[in-house]
């Protein structure tokens, strides 16, 4: 049985381009390893599932939110990404207002919005439209790593990678590899 379990954990970590295995001890050495000029970010925790019924973009009493747990959580990530002197070349956020309270949280940068990080999950916005906005977005990007705050689901499109709140995934968009990192 051992013998099994070290075959298939070789084959998959020698066949696949997203390595995960692992989450990385720090943001520099997972970004080093892959050559990661993006890395995305799952918002901080906000409890529930999915968007009300109600939901407006422009409306945050209308959509799931970051709780206590998640602003504390966003604020820490912060500490830890400027404790690491990484510097972003560019920072995004879904237009989702628990990402946009999140990068603020963060405290890390001037950012701005970027449809292309969208939550597609509840079909509020078209999943084709918006991942052909962000694999446009990956493939002009600016010289350096670029920090995107955004959804489970768009990470996952875009990856292969599940992660929690609070995550992050440094990926090359040209060799696709991937490593989740969690910094706290």
């Amino acid at each position: 049985m051992l013998k099994i379990l070290s075959i298939t954990l070789t084959f998959l970590l020698t066949c696949g381009t997203i390595v995960n295995a692992e989450p990385a001890s720090t943001l520099i050495s997972a970004i080093s390893q892959i050559n990661a000029n993006v890395v995305f970010m799952r918002h901080a925790l906000a409890p529930g599932f999915g968007d009300p019924a109600n939901f407006q973009l422009n409306d945050c009493k209308t959509q799931r939110n970051l709780d206590e747990k998640g602003k504390q959580q966003a604020k820490l990530i912060g500490r830890e990404l400027l404790n690491s002197s990484i510097e972003f070349s560019e920072i995004l956020s879904s237009e989702w207002c628990r990402c946009k309270e999140t990068v603020s949280l963060l405290n890390i940068g001037k950012w701005k919005t970027f449809s292309g990080l969208n939550s597609f999950f509840q079909n509020y916005v078209g999943k084709e439209e918006t991942l052909t906005n962000l694999r446009r977005k990956l493939s002009n990007l600016n010289e350096g790593v670029t920090l995107m705050v955004t959804h489970q689901v768009v990470i996952s499109a875009i990856t292969g990678s599940t992660s929690r709140s609070g995550e992050l995934i440094a990926f090359n968009t040209k060799t696709k590899a991937s490593i989740n990192v969690i910094l706290n």
